[in-house]
């Protein structure tokens, strides 16, 4: 009697699910064969040398002890992903966050302005704007013309090796659209009644600012934080063209998405490749997870 009220009951519950099911087929099956099994097979892969035409050989932890180790332009892509993070995210952040604020005063053709602040963050990962920035910093671009009008000698800013990299971090602080967009939506969520209640207490802008604005703020200056840090993690196309696919000049702009790509597509190392896959996992799960764990001390949520 049990077992019949249970299969009845199992019954009840596909019949009432049965739908929901069928149409999340789809992404469960793009889930397992896109995803899941992708993932396990590199997984396994960072641990054979494999070179695409043959095989796979198992080969235990040799390619993360080479990589940690031995390999000299893993150690420089790892040190120029995190000066391009830990310099292009903030001063990303602090443009979106700056111009939300101005946006934020009541501005005519809010909705247009908006918009067209937005445009960069959609074409800024694209290849047409990679080319097109590097003929912005070209020892013949508009850069060099816009200086020449103070007595700034022209510079081939992208091949000099001491400005290579600020030229792609300018290009991540530019794509500043969906954070500011997201900060401007957080921005019309205080209460105008706490802004009258400091002004009648003789607060000034600055005092406003960092007293209510900015705490009021800090869970969408946290979500902005880890979604822009992840993204930014996973930077290839503008080191890909304007480091001339190498990473150059002088490894300077050698992404460590552009140094896997390198191994993976052109030496054809696979597994090595897929062992470099699985450390930039670990270090951006580490580092978010250093963000969570330091949210604690300054994000302040109405609770």
């Amino acid at each position: 009697m049990l077992n019949v009220k249970k299969e009845s009951a199992g019954r009840r519950l596909w019949n009432k699910n049965k739908v929901a099911l069928l149409f999340l087929t789809p992404w469960l099956i793009g889930l397992i064969v896109l995803s899941l099994i992708p993932m396990i097979a590199s997984m396994y892969l960072s641990f054979t040398h494999y070179d695409m035409f043959n095989m796979p050989k198992w080969t235990g932890f040799d390619n993360y002890i080479n990589l940690l180790t031995s390999d000299l332009r893993f150690t420089q892509s790892l040190k120029v992903t995190l000066k391009y993070v830990f310099i292009g995210v903030p001063l990303q952040l602090i443009m979106a966050f700056g111009l939300a604020v101005v946006l934020n005063r009541g501005v005519r053709g809010l909705s247009g302005f908006r918009a067209i602040y937005y445009v960069p963050s959609l074409l800024g990962p694209s290849l047409a704007i990679a080319i097109l920035w590097k003929q912005l910093f070209g020892m013949d671009g508009i850069i060099n013309e816009f200086l020449s009008i103070f007595g700034i000698a022209p510079n081939s800013w992208v091949a000099d090796p001491s400005t290579s990299l600020y030229t792609l971090i300018i290009l991540l602080a530019w794509q500043f659209g969906s954070p500011m967009v997201i900060f401007l939506a957080g921005l019309k969520q205080i209460p105008t009644d706490l802004y009258e209640s400091a002004s009648i207490d003789g607060a000034g802008r600055f005092t406003k600012l960092f007293k209510i604005t900015i705490p009021m703020l800090t869970p969408i200056i946290f979500f902005n934080l880890v979604m822009q840090l992840i993204n930014a993690f996973q930077a290839f196309t503008p080191a890909y063209i304007i480091g001339g696919q190498t990473g150059g000049p002088l490894d300077s702009t050698l992404f460590y998405n552009l140094y896997l790509y390198i191994k993976a597509f052109t030496e054809f190392q696979m597994g090595y490749a897929s062992a470099m896959a699985w450390i930039l996992l670990a270090v951006i799960a580490a580092f978010t997870g250093l963000l969570f764990l330091l949210a604690k001390k300054w994000v302040h949520y109405e609770s």
